[in-house]
């Protein structure tokens, strides 16, 4: 398959105008002369060729959770996924029962590709976070951070755990990054800690920063807090949530400006009305209110989004500003980087997986493709 005349996001994260060509699921050539012998041809003149987004952090869509535990969650959620452009899902968790959240776990590793996005990863969103910082958690199976019950949970998923979320402030977590950190990516999330205590955790190994901002105290200019450490920290990335809710354009435009686009992990946090009608839903077994963008628990609590990774890359252009080229990069490529598959996915590169997403000058999805095969939006 040639896909023609595309403006092409290349891996230098800029549009050139040229053809790829696309064999048995892999991208064979990119901005090369072509063969157009024997080839189906996509004329994509008009359109902009973009990698498929990867989602790091996301619960659920279109009526089902990743906390669901079944398998028709996952298709649920992998279908939907594709449809809006996201071609490799890493769904959260939530702070659940233990035995529940084992279970999870197991369904998820266990999980056979049906369609739709690929399941490439899991985020551990809990249960070792802070009581004070819980969000939309349930404060009852919180609990300190415990190795011996991560690695019951890696092993039932099959090593698809690639995120573990901490706060750094309880008690065993700087022993606890110390043992996993060369495993998996350990990240500062749902905190009360301080800049020094934020410290301490990167010295040892922290990466990541979860949904910046959210569920961490605010920075201020005498107590940066976490904020202050990531910003001082280069090998540390960060989630941010545009929705148009959780973060203020200003806000993102100034993130953007504090870290740089290399250190930004645009992500959804999309919960299960993502994709339905406004109503009352769930999150971690608490019921949730959607109306529009925003979901909250009963007390007003932010639970999640109810906005898709595709939406949340055009907020970023139209509403806050920045470029699409950078808003594309901080969508595919960083945090395809971040959980390590981006020798596989990420890019539109010659021997990758074939994940693109055609979209107009609206940025508005013509075409999704997964492998090299259109998915039927």
């Amino acid at each position: 398959m040639i896909i023609k005349n595309a403006d092409v996001y290349t891996q230098d994260n800029v549009f050139v105008k040229g053809d790829v060509v696309v064999d048995n699921g892999t991208f064979t050539k990119v901005l090369e002369a072509p063969d157009y012998v024997d080839n189906e041809v996509v004329d994509a003149t008009g359109l902009k060729m973009i990698p498929g987004l990867v989602d790091i952090h996301f619960h659920g869509c279109k009526g089902a959770d990743m906390c669901d535990g079944t398998k028709e969650a996952l298709d649920i959620i992998s279908r939907y996924e594709a449809s809006v452009g996201v071609t490799s899902i890493c769904p959260a968790t939530m702070t659940i029962a233990k035995e529940e959240l084992v279970d999870v776990m197991k369904n998820a590793g266990e999980y056979s590709y049906n369609g739709g996005a690929h399941l490439v990863g899991i985020n551990m969103e809990g249960p070792f976070i802070s009581p004070q910082k819980k969000g939309a958690q349930a404060a009852e199976n919180i609990m300190h951070c415990n190795y011996e019950y991560f690695c019951e949970l890696q092993k039932a998923a099959h090593d698809l755990i690639k995120i573990v979320d901490i706060a750094p402030e309880e008690p065993g977590a700087m022993n606890f990054i110390d043992k996993v950190k060369d495993n998996v990516v350990v990240s500062i999330a749902h905190t009360a800690a301080d800049y020094d205590t934020a410290m301490e955790a990167i010295q040892h190994g922290v990466t990541h920063a979860t949904h910046l901002y959210n569920a961490m105290p605010p920075m201020n200019h005498r107590k940066p807090g976490v904020i202050g450490a990531i910003r001082d920290s280069y090998q540390c990335h960060a989630e941010l949530i545009c929705d148009g809710v959780h973060i203020h354009p200003s806000v993102i435009r100034a993130t953007f400006a504090m870290l740089g686009a290399g250190r930004i992990i645009l992500i959804s946090d999309s919960m299960r009305a993502t994709g339905l009608e406004d109503g009352e839903y769930t999150l971690g077994g608490q019921p949730v209110v959607v109306k529009g963008n925003l979901a909250t628990l009963h007390d007003g609590t932010i639970a999640g989004s109810a906005t898709n990774l595709m939406d949340c890359l055009r907020y970023v252009v139209k509403k806050a500003g920045i470029s699409l080229e950078t808003a594309v990069m901080c969508a595919t490529e960083n945090p395809a980087k971040e959980i390590g598959i981006y020798d596989k996915v990420g890019s539109i590169s010659v021997g990758k997986q074939a994940d693109f997403v055609l979209i107009d000058e609206e940025l508005i999805i013509k075409r999704v493709y997964i492998d090299g095969k259109e998915i039927i939006c």
